[in-house]
């Protein structure tokens, strides 16, 4: 077990180690171009969907009820497999249109109308809250499991994950929406979460 300030200081620098690798990225594609594309790391990108759900939700749904948790990794494989065109289909109309959401590319296909982006932005929020409430508490719960003195009560900042949420907020800012581009491809981004799956 550690300290909770020691357990807090390797987790920032594992942090700062996200950002520069980002960083890295983010300068390699700036200064040299777009790099050639490299199927194990946009691969291992995409290993962050099993995540806290996986450890927290997957494994305890299969623990209790059986092979019902399957349907969530079967989706999304279905899809690369079977629906590949449909997805080449969707990433070709979201460049020509320059659209860089689910809202607008919904928006879009009603005649830009926006009240029905802005449904679509609220379903989505709504959506996703309860999907990064558990990625925090999972977060947290690691602190405790991990901290010394988890028993005797952990520093405030480990009870609300306020400070984890801040850190991967300013993340998201600095390396996913400074410039919001259907061409963009948030290399740095995209290398740091290879590298964080990878881990």
């Amino acid at each position: 077990m550690l300290n909770s300030w020691a357990l807090f200081a390797i987790s920032t620098g594992y942090v700062a180690l996200l950002f520069a690798i980002a960083y890295f990225g983010d300068r390699k594609a700036r200064l040299a171009g777009a790099p050639s594309q490299k199927p194990w790391v946009y691969s291992l990108a995409l290993g962050v969907y099993c995540t806290s759900w996986t450890f927290y939700g997957a494994v305890g749904r299969a623990a209790t009820s059986g092979w019902d948790f399957l349907p969530i990794y079967l989706g999304p494989v279905l899809v690369f497999v079977f629906w590949t065109p449909l997805l080449e289909r969707i990433v070709r109309i979201s460049k020509r249109h320059n659209i860089t959401s689910i809202a607008d590319f919904i928006g879009a296909r009603y005649g830009r109308h926006q009240p029905i982006a802005m449904l679509v932005t609220c379903i989505a929020v709504v959506g996703v809250l309860p999907y990064i409430a558990l990625q925090l508490k999972a977060v947290a719960f690691g602190f405790e499991v991990l901290s010394a003195n988890s028993s005797s009560g952990t520093a405030p900042f480990l009870d609300n994950a306020m400070l984890i949420a801040a850190m991967l907020a300013a993340f998201a800012i600095l390396f996913g929406t400074r410039e919001v581009l259907s061409s963009e491809n948030h290399h740095g981004m995209v290398l740091a979460i290879a590298f964080e799956s990878f881990v």
